[in-house]
């Protein structure tokens, strides 16, 4: 990560259901911007807020929802780069540095899409091990890393 180069601060929460340990399928949601792109919840972190806060923040606007336990952390900051072409919006950042966090469901949650401001059309649980063939875009080699390191440290 080049220090020249602005990155925009961004909360990640990879998802395991209220009934994890025993089941380890993770949430993934389809973008209702892009056909067959599946991806983590995810979002900025506004400036007066800790990535903690923004998490249960941007979960209740993506998913309706922030009704989770947060069960760990990745320790260190993870950045990419956007892709040429659609890094416009987003300007003057070249990418994110974000912060992921391994959640889970509580009980009572429910899971709704229909949102203020919907960013997904449909969302299921894959099992750990083939949910990496759900991923097609720029952020898979940062979703295999996390997802590694929770497999590693016996959370996934």
């Amino acid at each position: 990560m080049s220090k020249d180069k602005l990155y925009r601060p961004n909360v990640a929460a990879i998802i395991v259901s209220s009934d994890y340990p025993q089941d380890r399928e993770i949430f993934i949601a389809e973008r209702n911007d892009m056909q067959d792109v599946w991806q983590f919840p995810q979002g900025g972190i506004d400036a007066d807020e800790s990535a903690k806060e923004a998490l249960f923040r941007e979960l209740k606007e993506e998913i309706g929802t922030n009704k989770v336990e947060i069960i760990a952390k990745y320790p260190e900051w993870i950045s990419y780069e956007f892709p040429e072409g659609s890094a416009k919006k987003m300007k003057p950042f070249v990418g994110q540095k974000q912060k992921y966090y391994l959640v889970r469901l509580k009980k009572k949650a429910k899971i709704n899409l229909d949102t203020k401001h919907p960013e997904f059309m449909n969302y299921k649980f894959v099992s750990v091990d083939k949910v990496m063939k759900y991923f097609t875009h720029f952020k898979k080699p940062i979703y295999k890393q996390v997802i590694k390191y929770f497999k590693k440290e016996g959370y996934l």
